[in-house]
């Protein structure tokens, strides 16, 4: 047993016990009836760098939630690794669908992890990954194996579009000055097929209103002669998309990065089995764009989604009314060279040019961000691959992945640095959903892992 596993082994009682304490505090950014909650969270983690061996740590104020930056810098002439990560969580809900509460994080086994599974909002994304690199750094700071500087820059509001952090990292290029970004936010293949994520799409996110009569109506007095919002909201909705699943938004794909056949089928190569993956979910087929794998359509093809719909009567019982207006909220995945606030304002204007005179429409940006793809021939690419080989016994597959962390893209733009994302989280974590768990075997291996990427990629920098 090596002196890194030794050590993890040595402690994972602590470890677990810390990120335990760490997700019992709900630091959902979301919702402002969490806001003490979430300035708990920020604090316990400038402690916890502190702690791990940071030499100075500090709550850096924005306009909203604090960025707690931290560093330590052993030689200016040395290589500087710069870790992001996020202290807030989705919001619980549904929260009845739980199997224990989100906020009273339990171990128990699954079936892809018998050795116990944490079950906590965040306990994956990110608290649980994020920690990881504290303890990743305690490591190498008591055990006199840091070979390089580090900085961390964790924030608190990547779950609502990172409203502060862009300007945050326009501001302080010095501070934030490094030679690499390392993200654990991303997931692997299998515990037993590593994987480094090289890609991660766009996001575009909106809410629609749509507006009929000035109050709500009888829906017997008024039925049939009057637009109802809800009927009319849920028409276009389903016109978002044609028989091929083909979004119709004009000028929605005139960017999207089209993969040749070879790029298609090294992809191809991942391991995947469709019947687990139906099996996982529990439906009885896929379903998507047309001529696309299922892992095609979930990272390489931009996609749109009703993330949430509403209006009317939704109480118990019976209410025959026409409501007076109707709600939705639509998030867009996108590819690389697919500008996101292009993209919103093309939604923006084929919403409303789509909706009958009957009703008025109003579209409501959020946040959204750009699509990332790394190169695989970097030299921070080839230190997380060696990592992996070390730890794993294998070398690690590249990966594009579905899911969008906003900010990477900016930090090229500004920092002028390439991200690496390692992440350690599986499909079926659970992530945004019910009954979210971090695997205790996963946890562990992050830590043991991040260190090794430190080592070879200093070596590799020389």
């Amino acid at each position: 047993m090596n002196s890194i596993t030794s050590y993890v082994e040595q402690h994972k009682e602590k470890f677990l016990e810390e990120l335990i304490a760490l997700l019992k505090v709900p630091s959902i950014s979301a919702d402002s009836a969490y806001k003490n909650d979430v300035l708990l969270t920020a604090d316990i983690v400038r402690d916890r760098l502190l702690e791990a061996g940071c030499d100075a740590v500090e709550i850096c104020e924005t306009e909203g939630y604090p960025i707690v930056y931290g560093e330590k810098i052993i030689d200016k002439n040395l290589p500087t690794v710069l870790v992001y990560g996020h202290y807030d969580v989705q919001p619980p809900d549904p929260i009845n669908l739980w199997d224990s509460p989100p906020f009273e994080p339990v171990i128990k086994p699954t079936e892809l992890h018998p050795e116990g599974a944490i079950f906590a909002r965040g306990a994956c994304d990110d608290k649980g990954q994020m920690y990881m690199h504290v303890k990743a750094l305690e490591y190498m700071t008591t055990q006199g194996e840091l070979p390089c500087n580090v900085k961390f820059m964790i924030e608190g509001e990547e779950e609502v579009g990172s409203v502060n952090l862009g300007k945050f990292v326009k501001e302080n290029h010095e501070k934030l000055k490094n030679d690499v970004i390392l993200i654990s936010d991303t997931g692997m293949i299998s515990k037993d097929t590593p994987s480094i994520t090289t890609g991660l799409r766009g996001l575009s996110y909106v809410e629609v209103e749509v507006t009929g009569p000035n109050r709500d109506l009888h829906s017997g007095l008024y039925g049939g002669a009057v637009a109802n919002p809800i009927n009319i909201l849920t028409k276009m909705i389903a016109s978002l998309h044609d028989e091929n699943n083909h979004i119709t938004i004009p000028g929605f794909y005139d960017n999207v990065e089209e993969l040749s056949t070879e790029e298609r089928a090294e992809m191809a190569k991942a391991p995947f089995s469709l019947d687990d993956y139906k099996k996982a979910l529990d439906i009885n087929d896929v379903y998507g764009e047309k001529d696309f794998s299922t892992n095609e359509r979930n990272s390489i093809r931009p996609t749109l989604d009703v993330n949430g719909i509403w209006g009317g009567y939704t109480g118990e019982g019976a209410k025959t009314v026409i409501a007076s207006k109707a709600y939705a909220k639509i998030s867009m995945r996108l590819v690389p060279n697919q500008d996101w606030q292009r993209i919103t304002e093309l939604f923006k204007s084929h919403f409303e040019a789509i909706a009958p005179s009957a009703v008025t429409v109003k579209v409501t940006p959020h946040h959204g961000g750009q699509g990332y793809v790394t190169p695989t021939n970097s030299i921070g690419y080839q230190a997380a691959s060696l990592a992996y080989q070390d730890t794993f016994g294998k070398t690690p597959i590249p990966q594009r992945s579905g899911g969008s962390i906003p900010i990477v893209a900016l930090f090229e733009e500004e920092l002028k640095s390439k991200t690496i994302l390692m992440g350690f989280g599986l499909d079926s974590d659970a992530i945004h959903s019910p009954n979210e768990h971090f695997g205790v075997w996963n946890y562990l291996k992050g830590i043991e892992t991040i260190p090794l990427f430190y080592k070879h990629f200093t070596a590799l920098s020389k």
